[in-house]
């Protein structure tokens, strides 16, 4: 972010992304910054003892001066993770890359510095940037994102993140996109390059872990469908 032009609002996508729409359809508003919902309970951790979600949360947002209040969801109760404003960081957004870029290493950096009590028994690893994206995007004006860019993470991107992933539990019509995407031979000549990519787009492997899963009753969890696709030895990254 820190190398690109001032003052010129970008989207920054995650590379594990497959763009299957026009993106430039999509109504951002650059003032008013966001980030992707699909995600789940990965960070913080809250130890029998304390301190819980809204402990670590309320310190880390005072720590960077930013209120914490206005981020809560009112419609979760305490101490459910979801009241607390979390994103995935597979995308998002802001009129500025600068300014964004500088305000996520400033947090990234309080963060790991150590002095703060409240995250003694939390691992920042690989969790760094879910725990600063939050509190970046409230400094700088943002929270959830408005029902009008439901395209991403819909029918707009897809993040597989993983391919075994993606084929658990993409759409049909996500599934075809990167099959048709995937099929040219200068296309295939590179993707067949990365193991995953040669066995689970060419080699039949996605469909054997699609075959695994209904998309209309997945497990509830990501951790659960790795483990199926797993047990089956199909698991690859």
């Amino acid at each position: 972010l820190l190398v690109l032009e001032p003052d010129r609002p970008f989207v920054f996508f995650d590379t594990d992304t497959l763009i299957t729409g026009p993106v430039d359809a999509l109504p951002f508003d650059f003032d008013r910054p966001s980030a992707s919902m699909a995600r789940e309970a990965t960070w913080p951790e809250p130890q029998l003892y304390g301190p819980g979600y809204d402990a670590i949360w309320r310190a880390i947002y005072a720590r960077f001066d930013v209120p914490f209040e206005p981020t809560l969801d009112p419609s979760q109760p305490d101490e459910h993770w979801e009241r607390y404003l979390y994103f995935n960081a597979g995308w998002f957004f802001y009129r500025c890359p600068k300014v964004f870029g500088r305000r996520m290493i400033e947090i990234m950096t309080g963060l790991q510095d150590g002095t703060m009590p409240e995250l003694a028994s939390q691992s920042l690893d690989p969790w760094l940037d879910q725990a600063a994206l939050p509190v970046a995007i409230a400094s700088l004006g943002g929270g959830r994102p408005t029902a009008t860019l439901a395209g991403l993470d819909g029918d707009v991107s897809c993040h597989w993140r993983a391919m075994p992933l993606y084929f658990a539990r993409a759409s049909d019509e996500d599934i075809s996109r990167l099959q048709e995407i995937a099929a040219p031979n200068r296309i295939k000549k590179v993707l067949k390059t990365h193991e995953p990519f040669r066995r689970m787009i060419y080699q039949g492997r996605g469909a054997k872990v699609r075959a695994l899963f209904d998309r209309a009753n997945l497990p509830p969890t990501e951790k659960a469908i790795r483990n199926r696709i797993k047990r089956e030895r199909l698991w690859m990254r």
